[in-house]
């Protein structure tokens, strides 16, 4: 899917357009209040992004019309002028048009069921939708929410309610002169009535007989927040939860001695967890982690140690049905007959039947009560006779439209300009680019995971068991995620590792949590065609979850695997080296780690590596040796890493257990993260606090720029992008623009190009392509969109015309090399990044195939291999042959449509006669390929395939593996033209490296691990013979660390080769 707007579209276009809410009479707020318009209007388009805006006219809407139109926005039904279009709600489907982005809250990123027509609606007018919810900040909390303020409207309605219904039972309270929320002008107006309460309750005092008026709260969110910031302008006292039966006794006996005595403040107890539930194994504490994961090993206590001195409860804690409820029915009977004090219950949560029982119903603002008998299992719509009152309104934040409108807008406003202004979402910083789930008729990357999870039919599953749809010959297990699995995208990466791996999934259980701060929790039956890849999975899905400390090792009995995001209980931590040397902290365990750990761990060595010695002898002797700490969640993998090393220890760590990860990060010098970048800041904030330097070879995204200065103020190098791209490149790119630059010269072109390739003798199949993991990823990256710059003119490639954009290329030195070259996303920044932006006219970056590459996996697009959508005849468990698929794709009629004589010539002439390639040649080699896929084949498809793309990833992964024998290889070339003044000759440069993978005693290290691990060790040598001084977060893309890092990477044995013409 490209990121550039559609065609025909008038995304950012500086036209802003707000709705009029259609959902609900009392929807009275707005994304954007007139004051908030008036200042992006105030600075033109060229000030703010925003050149207009048009507002739908609304009779009910907070801020009446005129006041939009005092402040220069335009009135009309009329929104087709806008790019960008703006509402609280979702709006009716017919209000959806084509080619705009909307923003409001969608509730749709969860696959929620009842909002599924909503986002097909999205997708189907190529519309751009961004959710207020995904709006996330670097700490993870979202930026746009009125949990507060339903917290707010939600305590004062059931202070109002109260005084009602102690008044139907006798008693006349302060609370009786409060009203609704929505019936003061304001907040403070509210607030001010509340107060006026309190003061009366503490002069007057409330009656003995409903004290203690004990208010138990749930939970401690902004919902929470926001319910005890009113309660506090009472006059109050809070009680710890184990306190209450004490307050209850005391509070009781002094009532009964004197039936007149009045009582001048009110009781508050918050509880969490913890206070809810208690384990099953009266010998184990409660544990938080444990309890999300594993909640039927805990038993409710809710109705035993805190609903019996309740008065009020005030719910503000998300539920899942697979925990226990707060409160069920039969438990409040129960406590009913035994002389409970609760009397009034407000669900703001508003989870209807779920934590508590017998809310049954939404109440709504002008009817905001219903009354429960227990006794007699019976709701009234009344304030008399026996029960409990209960609240349950779904939409309260309106009820303060005027403030919670204008505290939205105030965050919203500073967005607006660049949603307003852009078609390209690859533009937008990072919260806003994931707040994206839908553009140009598709679901961005993060959200794919959408139609997995509306294609699984949970409903049809028992709760407890599973059927597995798996061919029973498969190798499954059982996984449990639980967390924040969709706000923080972790459901996304999980899917993406067991499909990247070539595995299958089933979702078992899927329970989303509605608010931020609310866990969710899925189920999903992993399924392998071997155990070795199985355990793979599962090593990978593990570095997304964080057991606990009862399971220190992944559980691998009985097909179950339980994987738990929070703390994980290491093993002995203690001193791990001596001390008297150097020592780099190696975080990772792929095949990068083995060549980093290699490299450091022969410093200052006599017997091995000799090549170091030309470059650091004066820095390194045997006296000051590197000792090397490889850590992995995993003991066995880091101690495999290890292996025949010497000056290497392994170790247990989870990165995201903060006190573990300090403890190994202060017994180091230089820390290397070789993980996966979403781990990067964790490891990075804990180097800047314990004044640890950090070497990555990942990008350097928006999140890891924000240390620039904390890092600086700590002392400490964070030197980013040093792997090969990005890393290598970097280096010989900088080398020759400094050094033209030097000269007086200009640079006038840059082009380079990269790829990993099969060496020559292993490019041996039609495509001359092999994978030495899941080809996913290079399929999705061969569809991302492209730009360029070309004799000073920008070239955008659509992501579905990047395999057709292939153009033949040549490397002078390396000639017996046939290769061509693909546009690789966005070359223009670089011009920026290397300070040729301004100079040169063409820059531009590509990504190296074998020739023939393109205009095969072109073809294969067009035919329909690489389709995402569910196949009908691959769904909900049903089977189709590779050759019926194959027959399916190139749209023959019949079944036996392809001769069995001549096959591959039957293939090629039906693509060419139905026009998806313009030669017979490239027919005929896409014909050769799909025969060599197998796609002729009678063999059944797996079942965890259910869309083309699954089919062919699976089928290419099998097909297109390298042997234990053979290599890969990686060609990086830079191409270089510069003008000099005085008529000095225009000269053309270029750096070359060609790199093979090493087999060494039956054992392979790729090139690409080399490539990638190597340049990342080389950084923590130069960090550590303080070669490296500059602090804060650096690229290699400067003198003081490119010129060392490539004599390093030289002197180690890489062929990198540089010529002038």
């Amino acid at each position: 899917m490209g990121s550039q707007a559609g065609e025909g579209t008038i995304l950012g276009n500086g036209v802003v357009g707000i709705l009029s809410e259609s959902t609900n009479k009392w929807e009275r707020r707005v994304p954007l209040t007139p004051s908030h318009c008036a200042r992006l209007l105030h600075g033109g388009k060229g000030q703010t992004g925003v050149s207009r805006i048009i507002v739908q006219p609304s009779t009910k809407r907070i801020h009446h019309d005129a006041l939009y139109e005092d402040v220069g926005c335009e009135v009309s039904e009329d929104l087709s002028d806008c790019g960008l279009i703006l509402g609280i709600k979702q709006p009716k489907l017919e209000m959806i048009l084509p080619n705009r982005a909307y923003a409001f809250f969608s509730h749709t990123h969860k696959a929620q069921k009842e909002n599924m027509p909503l986002l097909d609606k999205i997708i189907a007018e190529r519309t751009s939708l961004y959710d207020y919810e995904l709006m996330v900040g670097d700490d993870g909390k979202r930026l746009l929410a009125f949990g507060k303020f339903a917290g707010r409207a939600g305590m004062i309605e059931l202070l109002s309610g109260l005084g009602q219904r102690y008044l139907n039972l006798g008693y006349s309270t302060p609370l009786l002169s409060l009203g609704a929320s929505y019936m003061y002008s304001s907040l403070a107006a509210a607030k001010a009535a509340v107060i006026s309460v309190g003061e009366e309750i503490a002069t007057i005092g409330l009656p003995a007989g409903i004290c203690p008026l004990v208010f138990v709260f749930t939970g401690s969110g902004n919902v929470s927040s926001g319910a005890q910031e009113i309660f506090k302008l009472l006059p109050h006292t809070f009680v710890d939860p184990k306190r209450l039966p004490q307050l209850f006794a005391e509070e009781r006996e002094l009532t009964s001695a004197r039936a007149s005595k009045r009582v001048f403040q009110v009781y508050g107890c918050v509880v969490t967890s913890e206070d809810i539930v208690a384990h099953k194994d009266h010998e184990k504490v409660f544990d938080k982690v444990d309890y999300y994961a594993h909640p039927e090993h805990y038993r409710p206590i809710f109705h035993e140690r805190i609903a019996p001195y309740a008065s009020v409860l005030v719910n503000c804690m998300y539920w899942e049905r697979r925990f226990p409820r707060l409160l069920t029915t039969k438990q409040l009977q129960d406590l009913m007959k035994e002389g409970c004090p609760l009397i009034g219950i407000s669900d703001i949560t508003c989870d209807i039947g779920g934590s508590i029982e017998f809310v049954n119903q939404n109440t709504s603002i002008d009817s905001p009560f219903f009354r429960y008998d227990p006794l007699n299992n019976s709701y009234h719509h009344d304030m008399e006779g026996n029960g409990v009152i209960c609240s349950a309104v779904d939409i309260l934040p309106t009820e303060f439209a005027k403030e919670a409108s204008q505290h939205f807008g105030d965050i919203l406003s500073k967005f607006i300009g660049r949603l307003a202004s852009t078609g390209d979402i690859e533009k937008l910083p990072a919260h806003l680019n994931r707040s994206c789930i839908a553009h140009g008729g598709s679901l961005t990357s993060l959200y794919e995971y959408i139609p997995r999870m509306r294609n699984s039919n949970l409903e049809d599953l028992a709760d407890n068991s599973v059927e597995s749809n798996f061919n029973k010959s498969r190798f499954t297990r059982l996984v449990s995620l639980s967390g924040h699995l969709f706000d923080t995208f972790m459901i996304n990466e999980a899917l993406d590792i067991i499909d990247d791996a070539g595995g299958s999934f089933h979702l078992v259980k899927c329970q989303v949590g509605q608010s931020a701060d609310a866990m969710s929790y899925s189920e999903l039956e992993v399924g392998a065609d071997d155990s070795e890849l199985l355990d793979k999975i599962i090593d990978s899905l593990t570095l997304i979850a964080n057991p606990s400390e009862d399971d220190k090792v992944v559980t691998r009995d009985r097909n179950m695997v339980s994987l738990k995001f929070g703390s994980f209980q290491n093993g002995d931590t203690t001193k791990l080296y001596d001390g008297r040397k150097s020592a780099v902290l190696i975080l990772g365990a792929g095949r990068v780690c083995q060549p980093a750990t290699e490299l450091l761990a022969s410093v200052g060595s006599t017997t091995s590596h000799q090549w170091l010695k030309s470059c650091t002898t004066s820095d390194y002797s045997e006296q000051n040796r590197v000792h090397v700490i490889v850590a992995s969640l995993y003991m066995k993998d880091a101690e495999e890493i290890i292996k025949g090393i010497p000056n290497a220890t392994a170790a247990q760590i989870d990165v995201m257990d903060n006190e573990s990860l300090c403890n190994y990060v202060s017994q180091v010098d230089v820390v290397i993260s070789l993980l996966p970048p979403s781990f990067h800041c964790t490891i990075a904030k804990a180097c800047i606090k314990l004044k640890k330097h950090l070497v990555t070879a990942s990008y350097v995204d928006d999140s890891m720029s924000k240390l620039d200065e904390p890092a600086k103020d700590a002392g400490i190098t964070i030197l980013g992008e040093m792997g090969l791209d990005p890393g290598i490149d970097h280096m010989l790119a900088m080398k020759m623009i400094d050094e033209a630059h030097a000269r007086g010269g200009r640079i006038t072109s840059f082009t380079s190009y990269c790829g990993g390739l099969p060496s020559p003798e292993a490019a041996n199949n039609p495509l001359a392509y092999k994978f030495s993991w899941s080809p996913a990823g290079a399929i999705r990256a061969g569809r991302n969109p492209a730009t360029y710059r070309l004799h000073d003119e920008v070239v955008n490639v659509n992501g579905d015309d990047l395999y057709d954009s292939a153009t033949r290329f040549r490397i002078p030195d390396l000639p017996a090399f046939a290769l061509e070259c693909l546009p690789n996303r966005n070359s223009l920044v670089y011009g920026d990044l290397y300070g040729i932006g301004n100079e040169a006219s063409t820059i531009f970056r590509g990504t190296l195939r074998y020739e023939g590459f393109g205009e095969i996996m072109g073809t294969m697009a067009r035919i329909g291999f690489f389709d995402n959508q569910v196949n009908p005849n691959l769904e909900n468990g049903k089977r189709s042959t590779y050759k019926n698929f194959l027959l399916e794709l190139l749209k023959y009629e019949g079944k036996n449509s392809i001769g069995t004589t001549h096959i591959e010539e039957d293939i090629a002439k039906r693509i060419f006669s139905l026009g998806l390639c313009k030669e017979h040649g490239t027919a005929a080699r896409t014909a050769k390929t799909i025969i060599f896929l197998g796609f002729n084949e009678p063999e059944d498809i797996p079942a965890s395939c259910q869309s083309a793309f699954d089919v062919t990833c699976f089928r290419m992964e099998e097909r297109l593996v390298y042997s234990s024998t053979e290599r890969d290889m990686v060609i990086l070339h830079h191409e270089v033209e510069i003008e000099f003044p005085d008529g000095q000759a225009t000269e053309k440069q270029r750096a070359t490296l060609l790199d093979y993978g090493r087999i060494e005693n039956g054992k392979t290290t790729t090139s690409m691990a080399l490539t990638v691990g190597i340049p990342a060790a080389i950084g923590a040598l130069l960090i550590l013979a303080k070669k490296i001084k500059t602090t804060g977060i650096l690229r290699p893309i400067y003198p003081e660390v490119y010129e060392p890092a490539l004599e390093h990477l030289h002197a180690y044995g890489f062929k990198l080769q540089e010529e002038v013409e």
